[in-house]
């Protein structure tokens, strides 16, 4: 698998006084995607969580294109960079599903971590799964 669609609508409480997305809930549709990325690879987050992998997020970077409205219909692609021991990185293309418009291009790092917050190396069956699913960020569109 080289890329996740996910698909949503806008909703009224994620748009701000100006009618527009407000911008922190593109973070929350990049979560989106890559959970449904990690679920296509047949894992949930909560399975991972339940085999001792937590993931937290150490860095993002996102660019805005253009702005997205109350009940646009969304398509977020993810792909998976790169994944090591200890860390993943995704991409993100967030599109306005009817008229195909780059609305924010984004791309998030993830750390393994234990339950007491330490930095942890990840089993090896769910690396050898996730380092088969990398697309290499000079290919991520």
């Amino acid at each position: 698998m080289t890329e996740t669609i996910s698909e949503l609508r806008v909703r009224y409480a994620e748009t701000d006084q100006m009618g527009v997305v407000y911008h922190a809930n593109y973070l929350v549709w990049c979560e989106l995607g890559r959970t449904d990325f990690i679920r296509g690879l047949g894992k949930s987050y909560a399975d991972l969580e339940r085999e001792g992998v937590l993931l937290a997020v150490s860095e993002v970077t996102m660019r805005f294109h253009a702005s997205a409205r109350y009940d646009d219909p969304i398509r977020v692609h993810t792909q998976l960079t790169s994944a090591g021991s200890r860390g993943l990185a995704f991409a993100y293309r967030v599109m306005r599903a009817d008229t195909d418009t780059l609305l924010v291009s984004a791309t998030t790092a993830l750390v393994s971590i234990d339950k007491s917050g330490r930095l942890a190396a990840m089993p090896s069956d769910v690396r050898t799964v996730l380092t088969a699913a990398v697309t290499p960020a000079d290919h991520a569109r």
